[in-house]
């Protein structure tokens, strides 16, 4: 059940629930026009807004269809940044320009991997295509509500601990949609499961998913593994055990449990909202909680708008280190993701 006080919430709620479904049975019923294109689309989000792992779960995909070999793009719509319009990255990208996530995938692939920002992802596949001949399949970032493209495969993600089907529709809670949208996933991920998660706590949640789904759809469960800490600012600093946390994205609990379980002491927490452009001010209010000995840790995404130009001299001076997260999915569930994507890019006979 929602809070007691999203109760008030509920009748807004409802009618924003109302006007979406109305607009799915639009799309649903071809009354409004989605879109297909000659490669294959797709799209990996949520039906929760935020923190439900869209960044690493993009790069997971786009690593397999790389190892594939195929030739895979990434098309945001670039949230945060202070462009408009249709932006392909290169190398003078920045957060402000592209938006924080697209510039961790810029960087992750060594701008190997095209990836593009545009609010109209109509407009920004058929852009990207015309402009990048060699691209075999476009990968959307958070795009499931999209309906003016139509994926040829929809990847829906949902946390263990914040599962779609305990969540209301905003205002009253924070689901984009009902969870009736979810019978347009073709898998559902489970994302930043506790490692230890038993085969019967697996069998409840995929039944419970199910409700709204169809029963074929696979239910796979996927965990977060973390990587040394990696130099931001001062790469000479020593790593000790007290640390300052710097993070500005919707969910750091995850990342704090990590970093406790695995022997750091957290001295100070600096919490922001997600995707917050941090300011001068900001970097000054950490330095001055750093104490002799610490450091400050913080994620990848984090540090992508670290780098900023007007950020970049007080950060360099700092011993700033981000943590690399990466998707690792258990029991089998990596192999049926590839099995599913397969099928995509198997050739088809001309009828």
């Amino acid at each position: 059940m929602p809070h007691p006080l999203a109760f008030l919430l509920l009748p807004f709620a409802w009618l924003y629930a109302g006007v979406l479904h109305v607009r799915n049975w639009l799309y649903d019923n071809g009354l409004k026009e989605s879109v297909a294109f000659a490669v294959p689309v797709i799209s990996v989000g949520n039906l929760r807004a935020g923190g439900t792992g869209k960044t690493p779960h993009v790069a997971w995909v786009v690593r397999q269809l790389r190892q594939a070999g195929q030739q895979p793009a990434i098309l945001s719509r670039g949230y945060g940044r202070q462009t408009t319009g249709y932006r392909l990255a290169d190398a003078t990208a920045t957060a402000a320009t592209i938006g924080d996530e697209p510039l961790q995938h810029y960087q992750d692939f060594g701008g190997q991997v095209p990836v593009v920002v545009c609010e109209n992802r109509r407009t920004g596949i058929a852009k990207l295509l015309a402009q990048e001949t060699g691209v075999t399949a476009v990968v959307l970032d958070d795009a499931y509500q999209h309906r003016r493209v139509r994926p040829a495969f929809s990847i829906l993600l949902t946390e263990q601990q914040r599962p779609f089907y305990h969540d209301w529709v905003l205002p009253a809670g924070r689901l984009r949609e009902s969870r009736g949208g979810a019978n347009r996933a073709d898998v559902v991920i489970v994302t930043k499961c506790a490692p230890g998660i038993t085969g019967v706590e697996q069998t409840a949640i995929a039944a419970r998913i199910h409700r709204y789904t169809c029963p074929r759809v696979p239910v796979l469960f996927s965990t977060y593994v973390y990587g040394l800490p990696v130099p931001v600012g001062a790469a000479e600093a020593a790593i000790g055990p007290e640390i300052v946390l710097l993070t500005g994205i919707a969910q750091p609990g995850p990342l704090r449990d990590y970093l406790v379980g695995a022997g750091y002491h957290i001295a100070h927490h600096a919490a922001f909202a997600d995707h917050h452009a941090f300011s001068a001010a900001d970097i000054t209010a950490v330095a001055a909680q750093l104490r002799p000995g610490q450091c400050v840790f913080t994620t990848q995404k984090d540090a992508a708008r670290l780098l900023e130009p007007a950020l970049w001299p007080a950060v360099a001076r700092l011993p700033v280190f981000y943590i690399p997260i990466e998707v690792a999915f258990l029991a089998d569930g990596a192999a049926q993701l590839r099995q599913l994507l397969s099928p995509l890019f198997q050739p088809h006979a001309v009828v």
